[in-house]
């Protein structure tokens, strides 16, 4: 069962939990405590297939955490921009998780989680039914290609 909401027509919400790759790490190697790995859950991230990564609000990745890795251009409504790119978060949500890296959101808005997780996580948006679905990783349907 998934854990995505419906919000608006043709729009797929869903829980995503974030947690910073860094401090998992660090905590399994027992140089910091389990207890003090930063990690969040946001229920109002949005499915975006307009968008090819993951995309945090500057706050959310201030709160894990995360490290700078680059600087890119990137293509939004408002025409090319400069974004910061950050590194090491994980996510799981419908019972997947991975490991990606983040582009900066500068305000407040929405996360997003665009197409390469998406793929990546074996997830497909059913705009139609507003969820997602979980493709299969085994057996001779497996979405999983060499």
């Amino acid at each position: 069962m998934s854990s995505t909401t419906i919000k608006e027509m043709g729009k797929v919400i869903t829980t995503v939990t974030f947690t910073n790759l860094g401090d998992q790490f660090l905590a399994s190697r027992g140089f910091m405590p389990p207890e003090q790995i930063r990690s969040i859950t946001l229920e109002n991230v949005l499915i975006d297939t307009g968008a090819t990564r993951l995309c945090l609000p500057a706050q959310i990745i201030n709160q894990l955490g995360l490290t700078f890795l680059r600087e890119i251009d990137t293509r939004t409504a408002a025409g090319l921009k400069k974004a910061r790119v950050f590194r090491g978060v994980k996510i799981a949500l419908v019972g997947r998780e991975g490991i990606f890296d983040c582009v900066e959101l500068p305000g407040g808005e929405q996360p997003l989680l665009g197409v390469i997780p998406l793929e990546e996580l074996g997830l497909e948006p059913d705009l139609k039914n507003q969820q997602l679905r979980v493709l299969p990783m085994e057996g001779n349907d497996t979405y999983v290609t060499a």
